[in-house]
This record gives C-alpha cells, sequence and structure tokens, in this order.
C-alpha cells in the first residue's frame, strides 16, 4: 500500500487461490451474510480483440485498455455491482476493461473489504481500489438542497487526475446507478475534438439558469464567466475524460475554487453538479444522448416513475431519489426497474424471474426498444 501524493492510498489487489477449499479472496467470510453476493459468469474476450499471453496480468499502463472510474462504498455498492456486470456482459473485449474503483476511507465497510468483496464477485476482473480522504474536500463541502449530495464520494471525480496512474491518458467516469445495455468500446471511442476535456451527453433544452442562485446572476462579474459560452446542461455521471489534459490545464484546481467561493457566497443548490457546470459549460464534446438515459431514479420529491426518453438506448441511469434495488426490495418497483434486475448479483429472496417481467421489452414493444436488454 502506498500513498500518492494528495493523500490517497491505492491497494494492489493480490488474491490467494486455493481451488480445492475457496475459489474466492481471503477476508470475504468477514461480511456480513446478508450483503453476500454471487460470483458473476466469467466473461471473455471476442473475436477482433488484443491477445494476451496467457497466464500473464495486464497492467493498468496497457494501452489496449479501456478505463472505467466508478466510486465504491457500501450503500451503492450493490449498484456499483450491477453495472460492472452490464459492462462485462455487454462488452466486446471485456478482459481489456480496467475498473478503478474509488473508496472513501472511513466507509462503514472498510476498503480493504471492498476490494475483496469485488474479487469474489468478478475474480478475474482487472481492477485497482484507491482510497479517498474525505479530508481532502470536506472543508470545500457546502450545503446542499438533499443531504446525500453532500457524501464527499460524490467529489471523488474532481481528483481522477491525481489518483490515476500519469499513464491512465483517458477514463471514463460512470455512477454507481447505471447499466450499459450496449458495448463500451463504442463510448471510449468517442473523439473529443479541439481542446475539449470531456465529452457527455447535452441537455440543451434544460434551464440552465435554475442550477444557480440570483445571487450569482446579478453579479456582473461572476455571470462573465461564460462569456460567449452557450452553456448546456449535462450529466456529471457519465463522462468521457482527458485526463491528460485535465492535469495540464489543473482543471481540479478551477472546480475547488469555485466551490471556495461558494463557501463564502451562496452561488448554487445543489452539490457536485454546478461546479462542473461552471468550468465546462459550453465547453463539453456532445456525445449521443443514448449513452445516459437519466432521470430513471424518479421525481426528487414526488418519487414518482420516469419513461425512457424516445430514441435509442446505450444506458440507462437511475439518477433521481429513487434507486432500483431499493424499490425491487420494497415490492414496488417502477416498470423500468426490471432493465436493471438482470445485472444484480444480490443474493436475495425477492429475485423474480426476470424474463416473465420483461415480456415487454421485445423488438415489437410499443416503446421501440431492441431486445438486446435480456
Amino acid at each position: 500500500m502506498k500513498m500518492g501524493r494528495f493523500g490517497f492510498f491505492d491497494i494492489t489487489v493480490v488474491c490467494i487461490l486455493l481451488p480445492l477449499l475457496f475459489s474466492r479472496c481471503y477476508g470475504i467470510r468477514s461480511f456480513p451474510e446478508e450483503r453476500r453476493f454471487a460470483e458473476a459468469p466469467e466473461y471473455r474476450n471476442g473475436v477482433g480483440c488484443p491477445v494476451t499471453a496467457e497466464g500473464k496480468t495486464l497492467s493498468s499502463c496497457d494501452p489496449s485498455l479501456v478505463h472505467v472510474a466508478m466510486t465504491l462504498d457500501s450503500e451503492y455498492l450493490r449498484g456499483s455491482m450491477a453495472a460492472v456486470h452490464s459492462v462485462l456482459r455487454h462488452a466486446s473485449c471485456p478482459e481489456h476493461v480496467f475498473f478503478h474503483f474509488i473508496a472513501a476511507e472511513f466507509d462503514a465497510t472498510s476498503p480493504r473489504v471492498l476490494t475483496q468483496l469485488v474479487r469474489s464477485i468478478f475474480p478475474s476482473l482487472n481492477f485497482k481500489v484507491y482510497i479517498f480522504r474525505e479530508d481532502t474536500v470536506l472543508n470545500l463541502i457546502s450545503s446542499s438542497i438533499r443531504q446525500a449530495l453532500e457524501n464527499p464520494l460524490n467529489y471523488a471525480r474532481n481528483y481522477l487526475g491525481d489518483m490515476l496512474d500519469p499513464c491512465v491518458t483517458r477514463v471514463i467516469y460512470l455512477d454507481s446507478d447505471v447499466v450499459l445495455v450496449d458495448d463500451i468500446q463504442k463510448l471510449w471511442r468517442v473523439n473529443l475534438t479541439g481542446s475539449r476535456i470531456i465529452g457527455a451527453p447535452e441537455y440543451c433544452h434544460a434551464n440552465f439558469t435554475i442550477y444557480f442562485t440570483d445571487t450569482f446572476w446579478s453579479d456582473p462579474v461572476l455571470s462573465r464567466v461564460f462569456g460567449s459560452r452557450k452553456p448546456c446542461y449535462f450529466n456529471t455521471g457519465v463522462m468521457v475524460m482527458e485526463l491528460k489534459k485535465w492535469r495540464e490545464g489543473n482543471y481540479r484546481q478551477r472546480i475547488e475554487r469555485w466551490m471556495e467561493l461558494q463557501r463564502q457566497k451562496r452561488i448554487y443548490e445543489l452539490g457536485s453538479l454546478p461546479p462542473f457546470l461552471l468550468v465546462f459549460g459550453g465547453l463539453v464534446e456532445p456525445i449521443n444522448h443514448r449513452w445516459n438515459q437519466h432521470g430513471l431514479g424518479g421525481d426528487n420529491v414526488k418519487g414518482s416513475c420516469r419513461s425512457l426518453h424516445p430514441g435509442p438506448v446505450s444506458l440507462l441511469h437511475w439518477s433521481g431519489k429513487g434507486k432500483p434495488w431499493v424499490r425491487l426490495d420494497e415490492k414496488r418497483p417502477c416498470p423500468l426497474d426490471y432493465l436493471w434486475e438482470p445485472y444484480d448479483l444480490y443474493k436475495h429472496n425477492y429475485r423474480s424471474k426476470v424474463r416473465h417481467n420483461l415480456g415487454f421489452l421485445t423488438s415489437t414493444n410499443p416503446f421501440g426498444y431492441s431486445n438486446y436488454f435480456i
């Protein structure tokens, strides 16, 4: 275990295989029984993938890898494991996807146990777990409209450039409440033109002004930040990030400066999103909306169910108040929660015969979405 420049640790995962006794890593039995997960199927590369020598472990610096960064914590663990499962299940080259998990130092379940658990679920997964020290960002976080938005781990994406190895020059950041139903290689190959640092689906029909307070808009100096830019709302739960340019442009510091200003005068109400909008609004590489069908968590106030936006779907995102695993457990799911369930690896007696519940998801269903969901 080593300490990074900004107080982050990384854990190199080493498993001791005892095939006659266990197919999992030591320590997994210490994880509470009610939180046990089933082992995922082993997904292998398809035709045309890079060839790796048998028995060789891929380094995180291997240029053939697709890099995915996610947070890892006890509260959203079930969602994270479903997201990973969905990526592997639909990837053309699953053996060449490398996951970078960011875990909080003082999570209720220690990062070491979380590491062991991930390895027990995905024995052949290429991944590394980094420990995020909450005190790195605690003094920068201001109160938000929802307490959940004040979780320090929400801000971990700001520090990916510092935490990940310098050889990792591009990464796909994913929230823990997503599932992919398409090949992640397609997202990875998105070209960020010019000097663009991030790419994400933009939603220019949304009222951008509501993300900032009257204090912000009435200040002629602050509001001038957008200048000639034409900012659009984008959801930071799905982003392609050019880390080499991020590091060179000191974008972590740029975001932190806005967070410091927020502590002095309240210029926004939400948590980690507005600083990203301030820095990147109008400077985002637009990615097809199919890569973030967001808002499926429902209305933040009423908790009502949402439907899919028109058009093709490559990624479903349960952003919002409701999470599919919670609603499924409580036996009050929204219809689209059944799209998440096939990727759930949690051992739980609620599990139903998913294919019967997904009868409406055929190529001729009224929504017009293809049957690749199942």
